[in-house]
């Protein structure tokens, strides 16, 4: 069994969420999720939705066989414990591919690194491009 590992804050779930989840499924056998923590979330604004929604939702989908949230201390901490055979990073996540398999094998975690390529573009095919569109249709920008 080929274990897959997707991670992302997955904030209002649209059609690139499920692309990319799709898309780590296909690398393996069994897809494991973990949700960013609200409070590791750090390169972007704030999730919207909260934590315990966006896992449940996650959780829902019929192609991630576990989803859990992510450590508050240290990201590598679910990965020790899942043990993944790969992790599946997506086409916009702001990892090195080379660096993040040397911090995984620092860590005594050996997982190959794969970057998924494929996207959905569509107009709101973002959380952010979500939320731009509902704040424009309310007159706020």
């Amino acid at each position: 069994m080929v274990r897959v590992l997707a991670t992302g804050t997955f904030d209002i779930l649209h059609p690139g969420h499920l692309c990319f989840l799709s898309e780590a499924k296909a690398l393996g056998d069994e897809l494991y999720v973990i949700v960013a923590r609200d409070s590791m979330v750090k390169h972007k604004p704030k999730p919207i939705v909260p934590e315990a929604q966006r896992l449940a939702v996650v959780q829902g989908l019929r192609i991630v066989d576990k989803a859990m949230l992510g450590s508050e201390k240290d990201m590598f901490e679910p990965l020790r414990e899942i043990k993944p055979d790969i992790v599946a990073i997506g086409s916009n996540q702001h990892f090195d591919e080379k660096e993040l398999e040397k911090q995984l094998r620092a860590h005594s975690i050996h997982a190959r690194v794969v970057r998924i390529q494929a996207f959905e573009d569509c107009d709101l095919c973002s959380s952010g491009a979500i939320i731009r569109r509902i704040l424009e249709r309310n007159g706020r920008t």
